[in-house]
């Protein structure tokens, strides 16, 4: 979205999401159909084998989070430290709380990263200073109002749109990172089925595009509200808007934060948080879902090995696992 919005303003901006996610979000959809026209297929070998292959998947991305992102004893600390307290106390408001420690602790115990590298300008974008004070404003009024107003309407509708702009929000560094948020907030709650949640991960490894996309498969599964093509639009939406608010709305000061030490060490620590989010993740909801037995552990097993000694891209990966879930489990 920033390079659609550096190239062509906000018409670039909605260009270039709409070629980057509609491909995996019509695949994803499409996916949800069918698992909702088969019925309960939660323990379908073919599932089985892609809740194995999540776990395979996730834990490549910790692994390869833990070596950029945590490789000191001080952002370990504060990558384990947020993996103790989100299993300790899981919850929602949980990971919100741990995420803004680890900004503090990292403002506090990180060095800044050097900025010999960061000279000269890399990203500039002709938006005046105004139209980025309103996007933040729009997106902090969103974020404190729709909890609010889902509330007081009981809204299914509006608490939809709540649930995803609000996962959307709090995932730092993209990716696998929106595995946990999206988890907390709808099968802790009750809107999708642990089962289906996982299936539909694992799926998504298999598409290309970037992994939010995930929400429109879990906006067709949802159950008390919209579903179908109504909650996959909806989540779809709900989810990319922060982003979309918070590209238009740093980018216009972005040159001066990125040098500020302040900023980086503050950076420095969120960043190590989602590596202990993340690990935390892996072990519940993925790997307690997804290893039931030892023939899931040998799926998982395998895919990992595939992953990360083989480098077999993980959409091969997921295909071969849900072929040995059928066989296997």
């Amino acid at each position: 979205m920033a390079i659609g919005l550096q190239r062509a303003g906000i018409l670039g901006l909605v260009a270039a999401w709409l070629g980057f996610t509609l491909p995996s979000a019509v695949l994803l959809f499409g996916f949800a159909l069918g698992v909702s026209t088969l019925g309960d297929v939660s323990q379908a070998g073919w599932v089985l084998g892609l809740k194995a292959a999540a776990v395979a998947v996730v834990g490549h991305a910790v692994l390869g989070m833990a070596k950029s992102l945590t490789p000191d004893a001080r952002r370990a600390t504060i990558a384990v430290g947020v993996l103790t307290v989100v299993l300790l106390v899981p919850g929602p408001l949980t990971m919100f709380g741990a995420m803004a420690l680890a900004g503090i602790a990292g403002f506090f115990v990180c060095r800044s990263p050097s900025t010999t590298e960061n000279d000269e300008p890399r990203f500039r974008v002709r938006l005046r200073p105004a139209v980025g004070w309103l996007s933040l404003a729009v997106f902090v009024m969103l974020l404190a109002g729709l909890p609010i107003f889902a509330v007081f309407t009981g809204n299914a509708t509006v608490g939809l749109i709540d649930t995803f702009y609000r996962a959307g929000s709090f995932v730092f560094g993209g990716g696998h990172v929106v595995l946990p948020l999206l988890q907390a907030e709808t099968v802790q709650t009750g809107l999708v089925e642990p089962g289906a949640f996982l299936a539909g991960y694992g799926a998504a490894q298999a598409v290309p595009g970037p992994l939010f996309t995930f929400a429109a498969f879990l906006g067709a599964v949802t159950t008390g509200g919209p579903s179908g093509l109504l909650g996959a639009s909806i989540a779809l939406l709900a989810i990319f808007l922060p982003s979309a608010l918070l590209v238009m709305g740093v980018l216009p000061f972005w040159e001066r934060l990125r040098r500020a030490p302040r900023v980086q060490r503050v950076l420095t620590g969120v960043n190590s948080g989602v590596v202990g989010l993340l690990a935390a993740a892996l072990y519940d909801p993925v790997f307690t879902a997804g290893v039931t037995n030892a023939a899931s552990l040998v799926v998982a097993a395998l895919a990992f090995v595939a992953l990360t000694s083989w480098k077999t891209p993980a959409w091969a990966v997921v295909l071969g696992a849900a072929g040995a879930g059928a066989l296997l489990l």
